[in-house]
């Protein structure tokens, strides 16, 4: 396994009492989750994906991110909140974060749609592809959530007119539901290839589905690896009984204890910008998972140590009711070795002979103790490298110790019911049909 975890900078604000009695919860809510007998539970198909995907259903996503790739350079993915946040955070963590400048980088490149309303960006999106080929892989359950609706709307009106109806058919995929909604009727009748959204399988649990696998296949990354390395820590989460050395158990059960302390925020950080789609991801993932019934812990991020010259002050010295989880990644793809120069007008000498990710480590290090001292518990993820696999297994991690905290606070991890509020208003004031009343009543409070 290639992750670890580090709970030194916690010890401080709970006694060992009170962790026991935390692990004790987190292993029952674990146990709730395996026996499936929770809030919920018809939506933990994602629990055995690492251990049921299929070679065949692996063969067909990459035989078709073959096909995509051979069709041109650019693939927009279509979707909002889980339906494009974790392919986002594989892709990004995994990619050069220059490989928009790269020739001849392999796979497509992804460019995303229908995850806000912004006019301006998809008008320059639909621009910008006018004279390029591409394919679209639109990503939705219902084919009705508004903004993937409309940037779907938008792209496939230019792929017929660019390409006509026949040769729309090869440039569009659709993952969506296996037998209903308005996606999956309007892909049958086109004829377009459509992928199966697992009917007990969430969108911010849904990267080792279609819903990931196809864009980061298409961009040249190997999904196998990252299911196999799913598969691993999914084992061990499992099958490990002991709370002091399971990672999930003891990931919630800090979490938990840290809530019960008044410790309300958890601030997810990372020194690699690779991953701050990782982090994008991270915060759907608890945030709509726990944030219900008046309960939960808001889910925050910053990259450091950029954020360390504009957050660093609030974190160090502003309200204590805030924690942090940091990622460190142990080792670099490449690195650089410090020199000496000669006239050291940098006065920088005193690190030669060392390597940037040293001296990343040791500003890590030095946070850590600092708003350790400053009344901040931070707990330590150390994650090996970052690969296909390591990003399987960190992503896993999070998804399976997320259902146990949610657990833990009496809530139901798997649902959104918060999510439908702004939705019901926003139809009712655009004047869609069956609103009627509800339009008079948001347009009466504006009076």
């Amino acid at each position: 396994m290639n992750l670890t975890l580090n709970d030194r900078f916690v010890k401080d604000f709970v006694t060992a009492n009170e962790m026991e009695n935390f692990l004790k919860k987190a292993e029952d809510a674990k146990q709730t989750v395996l026996n499936r007998n929770g809030k919920g539970n018809e939506f933990l198909g994602w629990l055995d994906l690492p251990e049921t995907i299929s070679a065949e259903s692996l063969k067909e996503i990459r035989d078709t991110a073959e096909q995509i790739q051979s069709l041109g350079s650019y693939l927009v993915v279509v979707g909002i909140g889980g339906s494009y946040l974790g392919a986002r955070a594989v892709i990004e963590g995994l990619s050069s974060p220059f490989h928009l400048l790269e020739p001849n980088r392999k796979g497509v490149t992804i460019l995303y749609a229908g995850h806000h309303l912004d006019s301006d960006y998809h008008s320059k999106l639909l621009a910008f592809l006018e004279n390029k080929d591409f394919c679209v892989n639109v990503i939705s359950k219902s084919g009705t959530t508004t903004e993937p609706a409309i940037a779907f709307r938008l792209l496939l009106s230019l792929l017929e007119r660019k390409y006509g109806k026949d040769g729309v058919k090869k440039r569009v995929f659709s993952t969506t539901d296996k037998s209903k909604g308005a996606l999956k009727k309007l892909s049958d009748e086109s004829g377009f290839k459509t992928f199966e959204i697992p009917d007990d399988v969430g969108g911010r649990y849904s990267f080792l589905t279609p819903v990931g696998l196809l864009p980061i296949a298409c961009s040249g990354f190997q999904i196998h690896q990252l299911v196999e390395g799913a598969k691993s820590i999914s084992k061990e989460l499992k099958e490990n009984k002991d709370p002091k050395s399971n990672l999930a158990i003891r990931y919630a059960a800090a979490r938990n204890a840290l809530y019960s302390k008044n410790k309300k925020i958890e601030v997810l950080v990372s020194y690699h910008p690779n991953l701050f789609y990782t982090l994008e991801w991270w915060k759907q993932l608890f945030g709509e998972s726990e944030g219900k019934e008046g309960k939960g812990i808001f889910p925050a991020s910053v990259q450091f140590t950029t954020d360390l010259h504009s957050m660093g002050q609030y974190l160090q010295d502003g309200e204590r009711n805030l924690f942090e989880t940091v990622i460190q990644i142990e080792s670099a793809k490449s690195d650089i070795y410090l020199t000496e120069k000669s006239d050291n007008g940098d006065g920088l000498n005193y690190l030669a002979g060392k390597t940037l990710t040293e001296v990343n480590h040791q500003a890590t290090l030095g946070t850590l103790i600092a708003h350790h001292s400053g009344n901040v518990p931070c707990l330590e993820l150390n994650l090996k490298s970052l690969s296909e696999s390591t990003m399987g297994e960190l992503m896993y991690f999070f998804e399976f110790s997320c259902a146990i905290s949610g657990y833990m606070l009496g809530v139901n991890p798997f649902d959104q019911p918060g999510v439908e509020d702004y939705k019901n208003n926003m139809f009712a004031l655009l004047g869609k049909k069956g609103f009627e009343e509800k339009r008079k009543e948001l347009l009466s409070k504006l009076i």
